[in-house]
């Protein structure tokens, strides 16, 4: 009987198996785990999005206020804020702030505990 014949195969190719089963589970808890953390990350790339979209309708209608008092100046109104249009500016920077506060108003730690 040689060297090989005495070897248990058997015993080895089972202990192969159950090593590659558990780097496979092992393996999958990984790609679990980082699949939910890019899921994650997308979710704060979106909300990122939102805020800069927010806050450039914001800057936009800041830029419509001032045009719009300056116009006003001009035409010798006395107290620009009693304008309608000037009103309904207004009213839309505090509804885009309220929404811009919302989204930020959960804390980044918050957001990162979901993935640990």
């Amino acid at each position: 009987m040689g060297y090989f014949e005495s070897i248990d195969w058997k015993g080895i190719k089972k202990d192969l198996q159950k090593g590659m089963e558990k780097g496979m589970a092992a393996m999958k808890k990984g790609a679990i785990v980082a699949q939910k953390k890019a899921g994650d990350l997308t979710d704060e790339g979106k909300r990122q999005y939102k805020i800069l979209a927010l806050k450039t309708k914001v800057h936009e209608a800041v830029s419509d206020l001032g045009a719009r008092v300056y116009a006003l100046m001009g035409s010798r109104v006395k107290n620009p804020a009693l304008d309608v249009q000037v009103k309904n500016i207004v009213a839309q920077i505090k509804k885009l702030d309220a929404q811009i506060a919302e989204l930020e108003k959960e804390p980044r730690s918050a957001r990162t505990k979901k993935t640990k």
